[in-house]
């Protein structure tokens, strides 16, 4: 993860973010690999980035400016969009308040762990809330 400034084009992080990407673990004595496909917005469609991606053996799947929508890109988008907008149902995270960003980020990864704590709760407990409920009566 990285902050910029609000004013900065996205693209300029690509390559730094691509950088600390891990690389993927695969099954037990197999050498581990980097993500072999990038998927992004027409943001990120400038041809210098296509390039440094193919040289870096990522295939760059990116929607061309000036085509009509429907690339068919929204259902792995749809993943991102909805995370954020998980997010922003922290209000602080709404709108970026703090000036120190250790602060922000702080305030992401609690956001973070209380959507994955909720989910792993709506999961495992689905079942015995009922249960749970008779009990104290």
């Amino acid at each position: 993860m990285s902050l910029t400034g609000g004013n900065r084009n996205d693209v300029t992080q690509l390559l730094p973010l691509l950088d600390r990407v891990r690389p993927v673990r695969g099954r037990v004595g197999r050498p581990r690999r980097r993500p072999d496909r990038l998927l992004a917005d027409r943001g990120y469609d400038h041809d210098k980035y296509r390039r440094l991606l193919w040289r870096r053996g990522i295939k760059p799947v990116i929607a061309r400016r000036g085509t009509p929508h429907g690339s068919g890109l929204g259902a792995q988008r749809y993943v991102v969009e909805r995370t954020i907008g998980l997010l922003h149902w922290f209000r602080r995270l709404r709108i970026r308040w703090e000036i120190r960003d250790d602060i922000h980020e702080a305030f992401l990864l609690l956001a973070a762990a209380l959507i994955c704590w909720r989910r792993l709760a709506r999961t495992l407990l689905g079942p015995l809330r009922p249960c749970l409920r008779g009990r104290g009566r």
